[in-house]
């Protein structure tokens, strides 16, 4: 069967994940600063039509558009850091210090029989009685 057929299933890009996200935020958003056009006054009417439009532009044009585009094109180089700014950027870890791994536990050779512990009369172990 060639790709594009029913059974054929393409594996989806990570950054096509975000866009629902946007979309759906900036839907709500639209329509919350839409509704400030049913307002009394005048100036809470531009101010609603004027951010719904600046959403409308940031969300479905710049964000769904622009910006995947010109990650695509730019590739690797998206990640690059100067090294002026790596240098003035504090490098925070959440992990905590970083530590060496431990070296492995020492292997023991197995015995046939399993080694016991001595019994120690007159302890004062509170585990009770062994």
């Amino acid at each position: 069967m060639a790709c594009g057929g029913r059974g054929c299933r393409v594996p989806r890009s990570p950054r096509r994940a975000p866009r629902k996200v946007i979309t759906a935020a900036a839907t709500i958003m639209i329509l919350v600063f839409a509704s400030f056009a049913l307002g009394p006054s005048i100036v809470i009417k531009q101010f609603g039509l004027g951010l719904a439009g600046a959403i409308i532009i940031d969300a479905f044009i710049i964000r769904t558009a622009l910006v995947p585009a010109l990650m695509h094109l730019s590739g690797n180089a998206n990640w690059w850091l100067p090294r002026w700014l790596d240098r003035l950027i504090p490098h925070l870890n959440v992990e905590g210090a970083h530590h060496p791994a431990p070296a492995p536990a020492p292997v023991k050779p197995h015995t046939a029989e399993p080694e016991l512990a001595p019994h120690r009369s007159g302890s004062s172990d509170l585990r009770g009685p062994r």
